[in-house]
């Protein structure tokens, strides 16, 4: 039973996790560069979706995948479970220093550049370490996704 219940949090929060960054990705790539106003509301809503969806789920991931292995004894000498869970530990690392500080701090610059007082330069690099970030934690998790499915045999025997 417990057993179900880790693997349904796990998979449910895994959804969030890549619909959210998916979200955030569309909504990155297509922000309305010809308005402040609006490019500050689509980066209000990048932050928004960063703090109430995607850091949320990918701790429900994370905690249920720890506990997982920790209440499964098949999994405590599987690699590939270790190598997810060292995955999971590096993207919720990289969700909370590259995408949700670098949506707050666009959403932040982009609402000061609406009242035309924000340094555009700041802004870009800020959103091409947010980009950066983005395309970084969507490759950890279709490893992740991928390590779940194939689940390979190395590690110790």
């Amino acid at each position: 039973m417990l057993s179900k219940l880790l693997k349904s949090l796990h998979e449910l929060g895994a959804v969030g996790v890549v619909g959210s960054l998916a979200s955030c990705l569309v909504l990155v790539a297509t922000a309305p560069t010809h308005s402040p106003v609006g490019y500050a509301a689509v980066r209000e809503s990048i932050a928004a979706l960063a703090k109430w969806l995607l850091v949320p789920s990918l701790a429900v991931v994370l905690i249920s995948g720890l506990l997982a292995i920790a209440a499964n004894r098949a999994f405590h000498n599987a690699g590939w479970a270790w190598v997810k869970a060292l995955l999971g530990i590096s993207m919720f690392e990289g969700t909370l220093l590259t995408i949700s500080a670098s949506a707050r701090r666009a959403a932040d610059l982009s609402a000061l550049a609406a009242s035309g007082q924000a340094d555009p330069v700041q802004l870009a690099a800020v959103v091409r370490t947010e980009w950066g970030g983005l395309c970084l934690l969507i490759s950890l998790s279709v490893a992740n996704i991928l390590l779940a499915v194939w689940r390979p045999r190395f590690g110790r025997s």
